[in-house]
């Protein structure tokens, strides 16, 4: 991890605080710092642009309103991102479920400052052989996702976004946590299976 992403957390903090303040410029730089991760989270779950983009809206709105609520029990970036992702689970619930669309590159949108939550999902698939087809993985990656069901994609892009507990997303799902345990192990095997198939070149089943 380099120094500039190390040290962004206790910067986020001292632009929190300056924030509770009163100071809306500091929190506006906290907005220029999570909007693209934010953004790619909504995204990801929605697969939908212009949803993502309200998502986006509706979350630092939220996050401005709710400020003084910060504790900093965990780090802001956690805070924010179970913000979001609590707008983008509520859309999810109100719609029906509709065919896949076009799958969107996620990796561009995220922020270049240290390791992406993006990163947390492609390791496993990466071997040291694998630098030069990093972008190939991300692609099949991004596709895999895209078939699976919304509720999988939303499981395994919080826990790798939010580092969410099992506790969380079984309260966030409204189920139990043997449940979430479960259902998490299957998509991730799932979204294995479809990687592997993806980097072969095999079909969609």
């Amino acid at each position: 991890m380099s120094r500039d992403a190390a040290a962004q957390p206790n910067e986020d903090e001292a632009l929190v605080s300056a924030a509770q303040a009163g100071d809306y410029p500091a929190f506006e730089e906290l907005v220029r710092r999570h909007q693209k991760n934010v953004y790619a989270l909504a995204l990801g779950m929605l697969r939908n642009p212009a949803e993502a983009e309200e998502v986006v809206q509706e979350t630092f709105l939220s996050a401005f309103s709710h400020l003084g609520t910060f504790r900093g029990d965990a780090r802001f970036s956690t805070w924010l991102y179970r913000v979001a992702s609590n707008h983008a689970l509520m859309r999810l619930r109100k719609k029906k479920p509709e065919p896949q669309g076009d799958s969107y590159d996620l990796e561009p949108r995220l922020s270049t400052a240290g390791a992406s939550p993006f990163d947390a999902l492609t390791q496993w698939a990466r071997r040291p052989d694998d630098a030069l087809q990093s972008r190939e993985v991300e692609g099949a990656l991004d596709a895999a996702l895209d078939r699976l069901t919304p509720e999988d994609r939303s499981l395994i892009l919080l826990r790798a976004f939010e580092s969410a507990s099992h506790e969380d997303l079984a309260h966030q799902f409204s189920t139990t946590v043997p449940a979430i345990k479960s259902r998490l192990h299957r998509a991730r095997l799932l979204l294995r299976q479809l990687l592997d198939e993806g980097l072969r070149g095999k079909p969609p089943r």
